[in-house]
C-alpha cells in the first residue's frame, strides 16, 4: 500500500473509473477531473504527490494544465495520451511533463512509472504552495493574479511572468541572466535594462513604498530575489 496521493485527470469517465478502482486497489489515494479547470484547481488545493494526465481535455489542451501547475508546483507529471506521434511527446516534456505513457497501455507498467515518479520527486513542501502570502501581498501562482490589500493589481504579461519567477524562487536569488532568459527567451540575456524598468514598473504596483521595497529587492550586479 503506498498511501500516495495521485490526480487522476480524464475526460473518459469510463477509463477514469476503472483507472480509480485499480488504483485504490493498489493502496493510492485518488481524486479525479474530468477537464481542465477541474485538474488545475485539484491540483492546487489538493496537493497530489503526483498528477496522471490525459492531454484530450475538453476545455483546455493538456499542455496548458502542465505549464499552469508548473507555474507553483514541481509534482511529478505522467502525461497518458492516445497520442503516439514524437512531436506530442516532445512539446509535453518541454512543457514540464516528467514521463509519457501512450494508449492502450499495461496496468503494472503505468502503475510502475507512478510509483518511479514519486520516488523521484523531492520537492521541499513550501515550494508547491499555490498561494504565496507576502505582507499585504497576496500572489496566486494557479490563477496567475496578484492582490495588494484584497484588492487585485492589473499586471501585464511580462510584469506577471517577472513577478512569478521571482515568487516561484522567493527567498532566493534570480540571476540576471536567468531572468532575463526565463521571461523574455534566450535572446535577452544582455538586455539587463529591461530588468530595471520592470522591477520599477512591480514595485509601484505592489509595493507600499517603492524607493524602500520589502519584498521586490535588487542585489546589485547579481539579481533579485522575492522576500515574504
Amino acid at each position: 500500500m503506498t498511501g500516495n496521493r495521485v490526480l487522476v485527470v480524464d475526460d473518459e469517465p469510463g477509463l477514469a473509473h476503472a483507472l480509480a478502482i485499480t488504483l485504490r486497489a493498489s493502496g493510492w489515494d485518488v481524486a479525479t477531473a474530468a477537464d481542465g479547470a477541474s485538474a488545475i484547481t485539484s491540483a492546487a488545493s489538493r496537493a497530489p504527490d503526483v498528477v496522471l494526465l490525459d492531454l484530450g481535455l475538453p476545455d483546455m489542451s493538456g499542455l496548458d494544465v502542465i505549464t499552469a501547475i508548473r507555474g507553483w508546483s514541481r509534482v511529478p507529471i505522467v502525461v497518458l495520451s492516445a497520442r503516439q506521434h514524437g512531436e506530442d511527446k516532445v512539446d509535453a516534456l518541454d512543457a514540464g511533463a516528467d514521463d509519457y505513457v501512450t494508449k492502450p497501455f499495461a496496468m503494472n507498467e503505468l502503475l510502475a512509472r507512478l510509483r518511479a515518479a514519486v520516488r523521484r520527486s523531492s520537492v521541499p513542501d513550501d515550494a508547491s504552495e499555490a498561494v504565496v502570502v507576502a505582507g499585504s501581498l497576496t500572489v496566486d501562482l494557479a490563477r496567475a493574479r496578484v492582490l495588494r490589500d484584497g484588492v487585485e493589481v492589473r499586471l501585464t504579461p511580462t510584469e506577471w511572468s517577472m513577478l512569478e519567477v521571482l515568487v516561484r524562487n522567493r527567498g532566493r536569488l534570480v540571476g540576471r541572466r536567468q531572468l532575463l532568459q526565463e521571461v523574455w527567451g534566450p535572446g535577452y540575456s544582455d538586455e539587463t535594462h529591461y530588468l530595471r524598468v520592470y522591477s520599477a514598473q512591480l514595485r509601484r504596483k505592489l509595493e507600499a513604498d517603492p524607493a524602500h521595497p520589502r519584498h521586490i529587492l535588487t542585489q546589485p550586479g547579481l539579481g533579485y530575489t522575492f522576500e515574504v
